[in-house]
């Protein structure tokens, strides 16, 4: 039996398929864990999201930024974008069923054997893990309640940029939900940024990849993150991986072999639209 994490799926399934082939995955015996992102912009969303609900307890995904953006779409809570290829999801016959499933996952994932935690953008730089685990269990519950649409139409906002534990209600929910779905870099004082896109070489100086301010988390646990496909050959620290290696864009999807660390990868297919 081995554990296999790979990164943003972003529908590109044929892709999929064949770096589990390349890695003789097992469905029977093997697990494997999903950064999350399974949608958007590819060419096959639809099956991405259909064989990951499939494996059952065999799979294990996080929810990404445009896992929730889709969610919320389904919902009628925001428009759905041409670009984000998702109208075989609307028109599938089993869409609530994957809809209740996809709204089911967790935003941040901890294996039970090996030392490693999971989440699709990263971890807080002012979080323990307690805090980590206790933040997205907060959110999860609501997502999984009657309310998880209210929850999705108050999501989309930049603030507050900083943790403390004194938020409440829709302040302290978008705080947990753009920690785990879309940090990126952060000021050294722990304030998140989200209108810098470049990559890490050409940010201000001022800022600095979350996993590089301190946090003795980031030392003590091995995590794996993706959403962040610009930092294809930055050096991440040694026990921080980031799987998101920019498939959908053209580049191609990397899957790591948890026992040995041994990494497959599979180019794009087709050209990126």
């Amino acid at each position: 039996m081995a554990t296999y994490i790979i990164g943003d799926l972003h529908g590109c399934f044929d892709e999929f398929q064949r770096v589990l082939k390349q890695a003789d995955f097992d469905p029977n015996q093997d697990e494997l864990w999903l950064t999350g992102d399974l949608v958007a912009r590819g060419e096959q969303s639809l099956e991405c999201l259909r064989f990951v609900k499939q494996l059952g307890e065999r799979a294990t995904v996080v929810l990404g930024n445009h896992d929730l953006h889709l969610l919320a779409t389904l919902q009628g809570i925001k428009p759905v974008k041409a670009k984000d290829n998702v109208e075989a999801i609307f028109n599938a016959e089993d869409r609530l069923e994957l809809q209740t499933w996809l709204r089911n996952r967790p935003l941040v994932a901890q294996h039970p054997k090996h030392r490693f935690i999971m989440a699709h953008a990263g971890i807080s730089p002012q979080w323990d893990l307690a805090t980590t685990l206790a933040c997205a269990r907060e959110v999860e519950s609501v997502l999984q309640s009657d309310h998880f649409a209210q929850l999705l139409a108050q999501m989309y906002c930049n603030e507050p940029t900083r943790w403390s534990s004194d938020l409440q209600g829709i302040d302290r929910i978008r705080y947990i939900i753009n920690v785990f779905t879309r940090m990126r870099f952060c000021y050294a004082d722990n304030r998140l940024d989200f209108d810098c896109k470049l990559p890490v070489e050409q940010a201000p100086e001022a800022l600095k990849p979350w996993f590089e301010l301190p946090n003795p988390l980031y030392q003590e646990q091995t995590i794996f993150f993706g959403h962040w496909a610009s930092l294809i050959g930055y050096p991440t620290p040694a026990n921080i991986y980031a799987l998101d290696t920019g498939c959908v864009w053209g580049n191609h999807l990397t899957l790591l072999r948890w026992e040995d660390k041994h990494i497959f990868t599979q180019p794009r297919i087709y050209s990126p639209k």
